[in-house]
């Protein structure tokens, strides 16, 4: 089953319909059933349980009032990758039941805002920021789920240009995660690498991503959350083994954007 995700508790205000115009929340509608059968279809496929892999849609540029049409059509874990987009959007939409997920290259001067409103941080790729975290996480008390973001075209003992560390360094960040207050260890994650010999070959680069998680847990079995794929690759990622797909434009669509 895919990993548990906490939830916020939801305010009293958490069951308010949005006023959103109807042909805009039946493309949502339309939208978000179709990639539910695509999960379902890849996990058929591969023979695992469609429960076995967790949607993340990411809201990133797309408004509040999108992610409120997405709460009534129950999902529950939603995305962002800009902080000052991100916590605008998460405190505009407090009242509901929502797990946020940060996803995006982060600053560490950015820790302490993220630490005030994600469950969750995919993008964990360097000492600094670990410590930066596990600080931010202490003042405002709320525990912080951190994902290693692997990097699989960077060279040893680096970060990739898109964020990401090499391999190599999983074990090092993964023991400091541990070690450090306020922050916990949950899991793994990558993009498809555009360089270097995974490109054009996401299911490789997830099964690689696969064993790299294989290899973590064997010292740390709680961190089973494997994050991989996106619209364009989610039926590869689920097919390697993925936990958890980060879903955006499949669902939201080509509408005008924000900024």
């Amino acid at each position: 089953m895919a990993s548990a995700l906490p939830r916020r508790d939801a305010g009293p205000e958490a069951s308010r319909p949005s006023e959103q115009p109807a042909d805009r929340r039946a493309e949502l509608a339309a939208n978000l059933e179709r990639v539910e059968e695509r999960i379902a279809a890849a996990c058929a496929a591969a023979g695992r349980d469609r429960d076995e892999v967790g949607l993340i849609v990411v809201t990133k540029t797309y408004p509040a009032s999108d992610v409120r049409l997405l709460a009534e059509f129950g999902v529950r874990d939603v995305a962002e990758n800009k902080d000052q987009d991100a916590s605008a959007k998460a405190a505009e939409c407090a009242d509901l039941d929502l797990s946020w997920h940060f996803v995006g290259q982060l600053q560490t001067n950015k820790a302490r805002s993220v630490a005030g409103y994600a469950d969750f941080v995919h993008s964990v790729d360097r000492l600094r920021l670990v410590t930066a975290l596990s600080h931010a996480a202490e003042r405002t008390g709320r525990p912080l789920n951190c994902l290693v973001q692997v990097a699989l075209d960077a060279e040893s003992g680096s970060v990739g240009s898109r964020g990401g560390c090499a391999p190599d360094l999983v074990p090092e960040l993964a023991e400091a995660v541990t070690a450090a207050q306020g922050v916990r260890l949950a899991g793994v994650m990558t993009v498809a690498p555009l360089a270097g010999s995974y490109a054009g070959r996401p299911e490789a680069a997830f099964e690689r991503l696969r064993e790299i998680s294989t290899g973590l847990q064997a010292g740390h079995p709680a961190a089973s959350m494997v994050s991989a794929g996106m619209s364009s690759d989610l039926e590869e990622a689920v097919r390697a083994g993925a936990t958890h797909v980060r879903v955006g434009s499949a669902v939201l669509g080509d509408r005008p954007r924000l900024g």
